[in-house]
């Protein structure tokens, strides 16, 4: 009963995880863990050197699609949340000021909350909610201060189809010497990524969300001269006399055993994604978006939330039930949401959402029309 209420839910949870996976994902994992099975750049023999064979391969595709320098800057880690905890405490130092966006999840907050009181820095939210572009670059510029550091931001929000201009905080932060962080969880898999172009620093992302891999690895993708202390210490398969960590990358970084399989599967989630391509992607998560838009306009006490572009998440309230009690019963309707403040509460009080959070509606490249469709009609009953 179980396994047949899995196969016929509606899956609206797309960023938490992407579902269902490609085909040629499951199956690049399971040839992975079948044929290459190794333990990548600590041995000689033929499984070791397919598997360091496969997770330079998927360096390299990762490179090409975020516009890094080159694939060994690329550095492979347990998850988004992982990389940007090894950026934000291998760059940020004593007594700096750090400003963020009002839209950041804890992945970031938390990360910040910790070294404010373990290296004394200040902390500054910038505005993005009400605001268009040049607005925003308005605010940011507004608070820059000698002593600023670091600018850290969501590329996508995980609650809100709003985005940030990623191209122009790059130039502004590079005309003041700040480092620019990116938190690219939402946006990987959905929207254009250029390092060089955006003059990212260093940029964050899960394998598992819009590049349609599995959990348990993600990427930290570094400018060429940007180099974090490690966040971890271990093995690194080459000069295991030395105290410390090599100097170079991606091994200073990457201490401990790779998730080959995992990386296997972003490999091939990579490659799916460019062969669909992200203007296909982009057009299929814009036509379910503004259908459901659409459709959940016509519903009493419903209240959507802004949205500046017509993207893969559309989040709503209700005036008299609460966002656990929708979600439970679209669950009991057979279609899978998201309710509560999804690890970002500042971005739900910018917002203006009740004190128990809202809806949470994010699309994925399989979503169909019908699937909408029933969601209106769960809603309506």
């Amino acid at each position: 009963m179980h396994q047949q209420r899995i196969k016929t839910l509606i899956y609206f949870d797309n960023a938490a995880t992407s579902n269902p996976k490609p085909p040629a994902v499951l199956e690049a994992i399971a040839t992975c863990v079948r044929e290459r099975g190794g333990n990548p750049g600590r041995g000689a023999h033929r499984l070791s050197l397919a598997a360091a064979e496969t997770v330079y391969t998927c360096r390299e595709a990762a490179c090409t699609l975020l516009g890094a320098a080159a694939p060994e800057q690329i550095v492979f880690m347990p998850s988004a949340t992982y990389a940007l905890n090894a950026a934000l405490w291998g760059l940020v130092h004593e007594g700096d000021h750090v400003l963020y966006s009002e839209l950041e999840h804890n992945a970031v907050m938390r990360p910040l909350y910790a070294l404010r009181a373990a290296r004394h820095i200040s902390l500054e939210r910038f505005r993005v909610i009400g605001l268009d572009d040049e607005a925003i670059l308005q605010d940011i510029a507004h608070r820059i201060r000698p002593d600023t550091r670091l600018l850290v931001c969501v590329h996508a929000s995980n609650v809100c189809s709003v985005y940030l201009p990623l191209a122009r905080i790059g130039a502004l932060c590079r005309a003041h010497g700040i480092t620019f962080v990116v938190d690219a969880a939402q946006s990987a898999g959905h929207l254009p990524i250029d390092m060089a172009a955006m003059q990212i620093d260093a940029l964050a992302l899960p394998a598992h969300k819009g590049l349609l891999g599995i959990q348990g690895c993600g990427v930290l993708a570094l400018a060429p001269h940007v180099m974090p202390a490690p966040l971890v210490q271990g093995g690194s398969g080459y000069d295991s006399r030395a105290h410390a960590m090599p100097p170079s990358l991606p091994e200073r970084l990457e201490a401990g055993t790779l998730p080959t399989p995992a990386i296997a599967g972003l490999l091939s989630g990579i490659g799916f994604v460019r062969s669909l391509g992200l203007d296909e992607i982009q057009s299929r998560v814009k036509t379910l978006f503004l259908a459901a838009r659409e459709r959940l306009e016509t519903l009493g006490g419903i209240q959507i939330y802004q949205a500046t572009h017509a993207g893969a998440v559309l989040l709503f309230s209700h005036s008299t039930r609460s966002a656990t009690s929708l979600a439970r019963s679209l669950d009991k309707a057979g279609i899978a949401v998201r309710a509560g403040l999804h690890c970002a509460p500042l971005a739900h009080a910018a917002l203006g959402t009740p004190e128990g959070g809202a809806v949470r509606v994010s699309f994925g490249p399989f979503n169909t029309l019908q699937e909408v469709d029933a969601l209106w009609q769960a809603l309506k009953a």
